[in-house]
């Protein structure tokens, strides 16, 4: 396998701090779940400066949540931060998502969130929707696209779907189904080395090897731009795993049965680290 040619990523201000103006198609913000609602609320004050502050227009999507009020708790807390319009676009069907329903906040979005829930009611009602190409369409334009906990799965075209915790690799331990592809060539996992979710990443990282394996914390959240480059905020850690060199005995193993993995590169990085997925290395670290 060759190696991605060197791409020169020059120093700039961390992209927390980069107007929404500067950028092409806008952020992704990918929240690990859990994050602080009640202090700093930083990762939201994050998503709610880069969605363009007191000028915001921020639409919540609470499909992946089963209760019918999941997105006001985010509505009161957006307001409450200084949002002039906050909307939520309540998606509970394949037909709300195809125009049942008002789909004109997403229209006019310079944020748009994605709660927390069930991936896969996320995927099977919103896959391949009106709704879905709309998001696409504003993220295109420059506007933010955050998720939380399953909403963050669903950024990355490779949706970690359903599956097992626990610390070694096992066969099938998870299920993966077509996310947003707003993020290419990678698959994230959420509320991480809380529920033990290693070893699932490192299996489909066994199965998947040119896809870039992140993991990310409670109260943690990576902002990913359009060239590749990621920054850590919030108060925990992610977890990278990156298998292009990764050598496993995954297509021989039966049912269930544990996988052997080696020389995958593994990277644990804190608030204020950059990453760029391109070239898969740190960047501002020596």
């Amino acid at each position: 396998m060759q190696d991605v040619q060197h791409v020169d990523v020059p120093s700039q201000p961390l992209l927390s701090s980069v107007a929404p103006s500067t950028l092409t198609a806008g952020p992704c913000l990918a929240i690990g779940g859990a994050e602080d609602k009640m202090n700093d609320r930083s990762i939201l004050a994050t998503f709610l400066q880069l969605a363009g502050g007191h000028d915001a227009r921020i639409a919540i999507v609470p499909t992946a949540s089963s209760m019918e009020n999941g997105g006001e708790r985010y509505r009161r807390l957006f307001t409450e931060m200084g949002a002039p319009e906050v909307s939520v676009v309540p998606i509970m069907s394949r037909e709300d998502a195809n125009g049942g329903i008002s789909l004109e906040p997403l229209h006019r979005a310079t944020g748009i969130f994605l709660t927390g829930g069930n991936q896969m009611r996320l995927s099977a009602m919103m896959g391949g929707s009106e709704a879905e190409d709309w998001i696409r369409q504003r993220h295109q334009a420059g506007a933010i696209v955050a998720g939380t906990s399953a909403g963050a799965s669903i950024l990355s075209a490779h949706m970690v779907a359903m599956g097992a915790s626990g610390p070694s690799p096992r066969l099938r331990m998870a299920q993966m189904v077509a996310g947003f592809g707003l993020v290419p060539d990678m698959i994230i996992d959420q509320h991480f080395r809380q529920r033990d979710r290693i070893g699932r990443l490192l299996a489909l990282v066994a199965a998947n090897p040119s896809l870039l394996g992140v993991g990310i914390d409670e109260d943690t959240g990576i902002l990913i731009d359009e060239r590749g480059v990621m920054e850590v905020i919030g108060r925990q850690s992610i977890t990278i795993v990156d298998g292009r060199r990764m050598v496993s005995d995954i297509a021989e193993v039966k049912a269930q049965g544990g996988i052997s993995v080696s020389n995958a590169n593994l990277h644990v990085l804190t608030a204020g680290r950059r990453f760029f997925a391109p070239e898969r290395r740190i960047i501002d670290w020596y």
